[in-house]
């Protein structure tokens, strides 16, 4: 229903008055509540039970110090803040994938549901591949919870940061996204998943503000969502059907710039957690995962340039809540 409600909206957005995105805001955010009250997601308290950045970091190093022969550390960058960004290298395939999660700080699932998958591949590696994953992209948002990472007393989206077709926030005022973008090409990365929460669902390009969705590869994309999702039963599609268009993302930018096979998850229903609702996004999506590398393909598409047209009144659709 909400994706027939969106496919309409997105059709007529012409006929919009200002009072039909408060109406589409208020739907969103009830079915979301609704779901949320379904699986007793928990609130504020549940945060206590998660993990700080140095704690991820010990994490990390207590992974590589359990399966040396599989599992090494790496530096991503500094931040801007000081920082260091890290993440795992595991496996030794010539094919290099890569998970990365919490780009936006507040949704803390997505690392717990990054750092399990990662525990999953260091004790079982894809055969011929190697996986980096990231668990944490945004350091100070994490720690305070906050979607935003701060720069210069400002509070920036890093998911709006990266280079696309149809615009974006930046492109790459963080050393984050800059540093990431840079890894995309100097590993060679083929295939990506990028963790949020929530929505739940799985999904692929295009999902920027354009009537143009297709790519030339979407029964391919469209394979391996729903091999993401066979215990999940997450929905699965194109994101600007199912979520909502968004300028900058690091999905669009991987597949536009790279030919990354990219996939985006928003995971489970709500940005608050209890650790209950974790586990069950660990039990859900880490098969999901391993099953959805296992499918993709072995080198970059050929075949990913945007040759649709923007519409810039779609970006008033961009709720900035994924």
């Amino acid at each position: 229903m909400l994706k027939r409600a969106v496919h309409d909206i997105f059709s007529f957005t012409r006929d919009l008055e200002k009072g039909g995105m408060g109406m589409f805001q208020r739907i969103v955010r009830g079915l979301a509540f609704i779901g949320c009250g379904v699986l007793a997601c928990g609130g504020v308290s549940a945060e206590a039970a998660f993990r700080n950045y140095a704690e991820i970091q010990q994490g990390m190093r207590d992974l590589a110090a359990k399966y040396p022969a599989n599992v090494q550390t790496f530096v991503l960058t500094k931040n801007d803040s000081g920082q260091t960004i890290e993440g795992l290298r595991i496996g030794s395939g010539s094919v290099r994938n890569l998970v990365v999660a919490t780009h936006h700080g507040n949704e803390y699932g997505s690392t717990e549901v990054a750092m399990a998958f990662a525990a999953s591949v260091a004790q079982a590696p894809l055969a011929g591949q190697t996986l980096f994953v990231i668990p944490v992209l945004n350091i100070p948002g994490f720690n305070a919870r906050s979607r935003w990472e701060p720069l210069n007393g400002r509070s920036l989206d890093p998911n709006r940061d990266y280079p696309g077709p149809c615009g974006t926030d930046g492109p790459f005022r963080l050393k984050s996204t800059r540093a990431l973008a840079d890894f995309l090409e100097r590993e060679q990365i083929v295939a990506s998943a990028t963790l949020h929460t929530y929505s739940p669902a799985v999904v692929y390009p295009w999902g920027m503000s354009t009537h143009d969705l297709s790519t030339p590869y979407d029964d391919l994309f469209a394979g391996l969502c729903k091999a993401a999702t066979v215990e999940s039963g997450y929905a699965s599609g194109n994101n600007t059907q199912l979520i909502y268009p968004a300028d900058g993302t690091f999905e669009d930018y991987a597949f536009w710039k790279h030919g990354v096979w990219s996939i985006l998850f928003e995971l489970g229903y709500s940005h608050n957690p209890n650790p209950g609702a974790i586990d069950q996004m660990i039990k859900v999506n880490v098969p999901g995962l391993r099953r959805m590398f296992e499918q993709t393909p072995r080198e970059r598409a050929e075949r990913h340039g945007f040759t649709g047209k923007c519409d810039v009144r779609l970006k008033a659709f961009d709720l900035r809540t994924e």
